[in-house]
């Protein structure tokens, strides 16, 4: 519908002889029904351009705009915007493509089936998902499903740090509880890790336990003086135990990439290799330095130390380098905002191997932090993880739903708060209750109902005619511009936004209107009406990877 006004309006400044390729023609949705279904700005635009009365322009475009048949009247409002108002054809045309398209209702081809990949949470393996994990794999599961909705062909990927100091630093300190070292001991490692869980691994690994991870299963020799195999354990242990909290929360992916691959396979060394060759490296301190200020850095990066050991950023090259070679178009990473001095030196680093890589590629997603309270008072320490509140501790508290909800609610650049009382409440205050009350309400007047729902594809469309039902269809027809939308500014938080619209919209119709009524034409367009609403929230919570509860 959206195409064709504009089409429309296009077709009439060609007659009137007014240059459309020097002219945006966009098209608003006004907030309230009664100022029309959509609004558009041309007339405002023209006037700053031709120096004329923008009411006097949007008058002439009036005048020659031609005859549609689901266009009910147009309307010159304010300084010169002109609003359209769809017939009931137009309006209600919709609730039948919603009919027929069912969970497809919505989705897009701006894609075009091309290759995208989304990274997201990518863990290090030293301890349990913290809850800012917990807003990446909400955010970026919550993307991967919205780029797919819009045409892309997605790879949902994991990557694991597992080398370096900071997996050294864990089996230590399994080492050091395994040996009966308290935390508080001045012989405990120094930046060892300190939570309940280590020792939980310790217990695991003088066990002589077994972690399955895939095709491989990681044994532990119970040998307290054999690091190496304490430290392969207790990668595998944690990988695993974020693998359960993962699927508790319904997020999986298709690839796991490990960060020791690159060293493995000398990838590192021939990113080194390249990057010399090419000139963008020097030594310096008896270091190795990268020359990202030619690629817009406030400073050159050292990519090898004076120990000889690379910074955190070259096995990062390495793995984009790999991805690109992979067919990706387009790569998004979802990453927490402290990741954000890691993206101009990646970005750096690409460009510097010359292999023809857009120098915005990849693209970044970084959301901040989240601030969880409970009772007016902000919780910060899980006892199990010593120092944060876990994922699992919110799904335990609170459940799946509520917890991906709330974690994307606003947008990723935005910082949260996470209220527990309010997540699990079941008020209307509570977002994801009244959403999925909505849902709950429909299915169980469609229930009461007793209509074949393959026949509500014949209603009389010229009976849905309240403020109610014109104000819940306008909501419904927004559905596919908000796919569009959130794909295009990679933040699922405009779905959230909108399925608490539509469930106002419905909560409000269903208060107002009296849907199994006599009337049998009319109770059959309501029960289209809601039945079609009903989709677009299944549609919409399943963007999000929530549930869409028949009873409540």
């Amino acid at each position: 519908m959206k195409k064709q006004i504009k089409k429309l309006i296009s077709d009439t400044l060609k007659k009137i002889k007014i240059p459309t390729d020097n002219f945006l023609i966009e098209l608003d949705r006004p907030k309230h029904i009664k100022y029309g279904d959509f609004s558009c700005n041309i007339a405002l635009q023209i006037s700053k351009t031709m120096k004329k009365n923008p009411r006097e322009i949007g008058a002439l475009i009036i005048e020659q705009f031609e005859e549609s048949d689901f266009i009910e009247k147009i309307e010159i409002a304010g300084p010169g915007f002109i609003n359209f108002y769809l017939n009931n054809y137009g309006r209600n045309s919709v609730i039948q493509e919603v009919l027929a398209d069912q969970e497809n209702y919505g989705k897009n081809r701006n894609g075009g089936n091309q290759k995208l990949q989304v990274e997201f949470v990518s863990a290090n393996p030293t301890g349990p998902l913290h809850i800012g994990h917990g807003r990446g794999a909400a955010i970026g599961d919550s993307l991967a499903r919205i780029m797919e909705a819009n045409g892309w062909k997605v790879t949902r990927e994991f990557y694991y740090n597992d080398a370096g100091q900071q997996i050294e630093n864990l089996a230590l300190s399994v080492q050091a509880r395994g040996k009966g070292i308290q935390t508080d001991d001045a012989s405990f490692p120094t930046d060892g890790y300190r939570g309940e869980y280590i020792l939980e691994i310790a217990n695991a690994y003088m066990s002589q336990s077994e972690i399955k991870l895939g095709e491989k299963t990681i044994k532990a020799t119970g040998d307290l003086e054999d690091i190496n195999n304490i430290r392969l354990f207790s990668v595998a242990f944690l990988r695993n135990e974020q693998n359960i909290d993962l699927e508790a929360f319904f997020t999986f992916f298709d690839e796991y990439t490990l960060e020791s691959k690159f060293y493995k396979n000398n990838s590192i060394e021939k990113i080194i290799s390249n990057l010399k060759k090419n000139k963008f490296t020097y030594e310096k301190d008896d270091a190795l330095w990268l020359k990202t200020t030619e690629f817009g850095d406030d400073k050159d990066r050292v990519m090898k130390k004076s120990d000889g050991s690379f910074t955190y950023f070259i096995p990062d090259i390495a793995y984009h380098l790999n991805k690109w070679e992979r067919g990706f178009v387009r790569v998004i990473n979802e990453q927490g905002a402290d990741h954000h001095s890691t993206i101009t030196r990646v970005r750096a680093g690409l460009q510097g191997l010359k292999k023809g890589i857009p120098s915005d590629w990849p693209e970044y997603v970084l959301h901040q932090m989240v601030t969880v309270t409970k009772d007016g008072q902000e919780v910060k320490i899980s006892k199990r993880a010593g120092s944060y509140i876990t994922l699992r501790d919110l799904i335990d508290e609170v459940g799946c739903d509520a917890t991906r909800f709330f974690l994307i609610a606003r947008k990723p650049d935005s910082q949260l708060i996470f209220d527990i009382n309010l997540a699990k409440s079941k008020t209307n205050e509570n977002p994801v209750y009244y959403i999925q009350y909505a849902h709950a309400r429909i299915c169980a007047v469609l229930e009461e109902a007793n209509i074949d729902v393959n026949e509500l594809n014949k209603f009389d469309s010229n009976l849905l005619t309240n403020e109610h039902e014109l104000q819940l269809v306008k909501r419904i027809s927004e559905f596919p511009e908000i796919i569009e939308l959130s794909g295009n500014e990679k933040s699922p938080h405009y779905i959230a936004s909108f399925l608490k619209d539509l469930a106002g919209d419905f909560h409000s119709y269903y208060n107002n209107s009296r849907f199994l009524d006599p009337n049998n034409n009319l109770k059959k367009a309501r029960i289209a009406l809601i039945y079609g609403t009903k989709i677009i929230l299944k549609n919409g919570l399943s963007l999000l990877g929530l549930t869409s509860p028949n009873r409540m």
